[in-house]
C-alpha cells in the first residue's frame, strides 16, 4: 500500500507573515523527524529563502522558459536539515496570469510522480492568499492540498481576506476541494487582538491552531536568512513554531467553514472597532476584549 502523504495549503493575505510561518513549520517538521517539501506558490519567488541561508533558487517556470523540457529533480533544491525546496514562479513581468506557475509546476511534479520518488511525509504549499486567481485557487479547487490553514493577524484586511478564502473552501467543498483545518493566528501581542481572531474562527465554525506573537528573534533569524527553528532552536518562538507543527501532524479532521457575507464582516469589525474604544476610553460597554 503506497505511503500517505499529507499536503498541505498555507494561505494568507500578503505580507502578513505566512512565508515566515510556512518556512518555519517546514523547518519544525523537518526537525520532528518529517521528511518535507516546501512548494512556494508566489511568483516574488522568496517562500524558501530561510530555508536555503538567504538564497534565491531557479523556479520552474524559469527552468521551463529556458530549458523547454524539464525533470522535476531539475527543480528540487535541498534546504536546511534536508527540506525539499521548490520555487513555481510567475510568468514574464506584465505578461500572463500570476497563477500560471502553480498549475505548470503542480502538473509537472504529479506526471512525474515527484512526491511518491522522494518518500515524503509532507508537501506545504505557500500561496498567496489576497488574490483570486484560478492558479492560486488550484490547491483548493482540485483537492491538491487535503487541508487548508490560513494565516490571519487581527487587522480588517487580513481578516477580510481569511474570509474570502473561506467562501472559496466552501464553494469546491461538494466537489472534491480541500477542506480547512483552522486559522493561524500571527502577529498576537496584545490581549484584545487574540479576542478578535477567536471571535472570527467561532463566527466562521472553524479553530485556532496556534497564536504566535510578533518576535524580535524572528526578525533577527530572517537578516540572517534562516527560519527562528535552525538560528534559534532554544528560543520561547522556536517552541511555538514546534508546537504548531506538532497540532499539524496530528490533525485529521478539516471542515467547511462558513464564512460572513460582507455586510455581515463589516458590522462584526464596526463592533469591534466600538469594543476597543471604549477600552481606550474606559467606557464599559460590554463585548469579549480583554485588554489593550
Amino acid at each position: 500500500m503506497a505511503k500517505k502523504i499529507k499536503q498541505i495549503a498555507i494561505y494568507g493575505k500578503g505580507g502578513i507573515g505566512k512565508s515566515t510561518t510556512t518556512s518555519n513549520l517546514s523547518a519544525a517538521l523537518s526537525a520532528l523527524g518529517f521528511k518535507v517539501m516546501q512548494f512556494g506558490c508566489d511568483p516574488k519567488s522568496d517562500s524558501t529563502n530561510t530555508l536555503r541561508g538567504g538564497q534565491y533558487i531557479p523556479t520552474v517556470l524559469d527552468t521551463l522558459r529556458e530549458k523547454g523540457d524539464v525533470e522535476a529533480s531539475d527543480v528540487i533544491h535541498e534546504g536546511f536539515n534536508g527540506i525539499y525546496c521548490v520555487e513555481a514562479g510567475g510568468p514574464s513581468p506584465g505578461v500572463g496570469c500570476a497563477g500560471r506557475g502553480i498549475i505548470t509546476a503542480v502538473e509537472l511534479f504529479k506526471r512525474q510522480k515527484a512526491f511518491e520518488q522522494l518518500d515524503l511525509d509532507f508537501v506545504i504549499y505557500d500561496v498567496l492568499g489576497d488574490v483570486v486567481c484560478g492558479g492560486f485557487a488550484m490547491p483548493i479547487r482540485e483537492g491538491i492540498a487535503e487541508h487548508v490553514f490560513t494565516v490571519t493577524s487581527s487587522d480588517f484586511m487580513s481578516v477580510y481576506a481569511s474570509n474570502n478564502l473561506f467562501k472559496g473552501i466552501k464553494k469546491y467543498s461538494n466537489t472534491g476541494g480541500a477542506l480547512l483545518g483552522g486559522v493561524i493566528a500571527n502577529s498576537i501581542n496584545a490581549g484584545y487582538s487574540k479576542d478578535i481572531v477567536d471571535d472570527f474562527a467561532e463566527r466562521t465554525k472553524t479553530r485556532v491552531m496556534e497564536y504566535i506573537p510578533r518576535s524580535i528573534t524572528v526578525t533577527q533569524s530572517e537578516l540572517k536568512g534562516k527560519t527562528t527553528i535552525e538560528a534559534a532552536p532554544d528560543s520561547e518562538q522556536a517552541k511555538i513554531y514546534t508546537r504548531l507543527a506538532e497540532r499539524i501532524a496530528a490533525h485529521e479532521q478539516s471542515d467547511t467553514p462558513s464564512p460572513m457575507e460582507v455586510a455581515e464582516l463589516q458590522e462584526w469589525a464596526a463592533s469591534w472597532s466600538d469594543q476597543l474604544l471604549a477600552l481606550e476610553t474606559g467606557v464599559v460597554v460590554g463585548g469579549r476584549a480583554s485588554g489593550i
